[in-house]
């Protein structure tokens, strides 16, 4: 059985995610934001199996390096990360908002966290290969402006979402190059369209699936070897905004993202 790390725990797919696995028979690392409801929900996942949980504001990368330091020394054995923590973009009123290091917030929570994450655990990773690196992505995809990658001019909160969303997935296809021959696979999914969870909520639009339709997909590439460098709809083998493969511009999205982890 793995060792499983979930970010956004606390709530919706991650939430549902978390305890289908626990029941498996999996050990569920849980971040979460709030200490109190990480807390509880490592309570309730131990009723049902090994859990432990870690607190972590995402939307601070100082907070990222920590938790996967963190995460690195207490569990050693890890082979599995799910990075499905996300904001969206909000209500339609809401605003441009800013992560704590300045970083526009969806840019920040829903690419520059997990790329932090996930090179903070890739040595644990490596050497319990095989394992799994899961990222929970979304069909909303738009490339992004290099020349205004935090969206200063003209923002919208769905463009700010998407434009975060094909960053990730064009991330995975570039990471997935690199970690060929290493046992360390990693894959991106759309898990379902607007699925019943606070983020859909806050936007204002109906929900149309449950999370329970949602965690299919996660669950099969978090246990399953279904190869790497594949975008998935659900639990089907699916295509990316076709930009995300050109392999200029995932170039280019590596030295902005560099750029801005090193401001």
């Amino acid at each position: 059985m793995s060792t499983v790390l979930i970010t956004g725990a606390t709530s919706g797919l991650g939430r549902y995610v978390a305890f289908e696995l626990v029941r498996s028979g999996h050990v569920v690392l849980a971040h979460g934001r709030d200490p109190e409801r990480t807390e509880r929900l490592v309570g309730e996942l131990r009723a049902e199996g090994e859990a432990e949980g870690f607190v972590a504001d995402l939307a601070s990368l100082r907070q990222v390096r920590e938790l996967g330091a963190r995460v690195a020394e207490a569990r050693p054995g890890l082979d599995v990360l799910i990075n499905n923590a996300g904001v969206g973009g909000g209500a339609l009123d809401s605003g441009r908002q800013l992560s704590a290091d300045g970083h526009e917030l969806c840019l920040a929570v829903n690419h520059l966290a997990p790329v932090v994450l996930t090179r903070a655990l890739l040595p644990v990773l490596r050497a319990n290969a095989p394992a799994q690196i899961v990222n929970v992505g979304s069909a909303a995809q738009e490339p992004l402006d290099f020349a205004d990658p935090e969206l200063t001019r003209g923002y919208s909160g769905l463009s700010a979402y998407a434009r975060s969303k094909f960053a990730l997935a064009a991330h995975t296809f570039s990471l997935a190059e690199e970690l060929a021959g290493s046992g360390v696979s990693v894959n991106v999914l759309h898990p379902a369209t607007h699925m019943d969870t606070a983020m859909v909520r806050e936007a204002g639009i109906t929900p149309r699936r449950t999370v329970a339709e949602g965690a299919p997909g996660v669950l099969a590439l978090a246990t399953r070897d279904l190869g790497s460098g594949g975008y998935f709809d659900g639990t089907r083998p699916a295509r990316a905004h076709e930009k995300a493969y050109d392999p200029e511009v995932r170039k280019r999205l590596a030295a902005v993202t560099a750029q801005l982890l090193a401001l």
